[in-house]
């Protein structure tokens, strides 16, 4: 266990007996920092870290970047964020994000709303649905795929005639037997 006079907050000012012997302490006993990020093995954009030994079974939701190299049962819904999975991330879950990086195993749906990107390791098994898809050489795909934009608003607006016509007809119908 640590002891609370071994580790002292950053930023405040030492007393002049501890700076005297500041010197042969910190010589001796180096004060434990956190890793660098290239110790770790998330992309530069991540903003959490889901690591190798951790396993979540669950809904996980944000808005930020996230990185999974761990296992994941559930959902992944990251509304604005980008989803990376590593070499070690073995995900069972529906999949939402603005952007899907495949480098380990997805099973289920997985929806990446501007791009799903599956590299010569990555694996998904399950439905993909995206505006753009790349994948590598060696990956693996099993499933069905929807690529490309989605004619979302041309279909909305032929349902929009489609039913202001059946409304038009409808008063050409009534008003003609109103006329008998």
């Amino acid at each position: 266990m640590w002891k609370k006079d071994d580790v002292k907050p950053q930023g405040i000012a030492e007393s002049s007996a501890d700076s005297a012997n500041s010197s042969k302490v910190a010589s001796a006993a180096p004060i434990s920092t956190p890793l660098s990020s290239s110790a770790l093995p998330v992309s530069s954009r991540s903003a959490a870290c889901i690591s190798q030994g951790i396993r979540i079974k669950g809904e996980v939701t944000g808005s930020e970047d996230l990185f999974v190299d761990g296992l994941v049962d559930g959902k992944l819904n990251l509304a604005n964020g980008s989803l990376t999975i590593g070499p070690n991330g073995s995900v069972k879950a529906d999949v939402h994000a603005r952007e899907v990086i495949v480098r380990g195993k997805i099973e289920g749906k997985v929806t990446g709303r501007d791009k799903v990107q599956v590299w010569s390791t990555g694996q998904i098994t399950g439905e993909v649905q995206t505006e753009r898809l790349a994948i590598e050489e060696g990956a693996l795909l099993k499933g069905k795929v929807e690529a490309g934009k989605q004619p979302v608003r041309v279909a909305e607006t032929k349902a929009t005639a489609a039913s202001a016509s059946k409304s038009s007809e409808a008063t050409s119908l009534s008003s003609g037997t109103a006329a008998d």
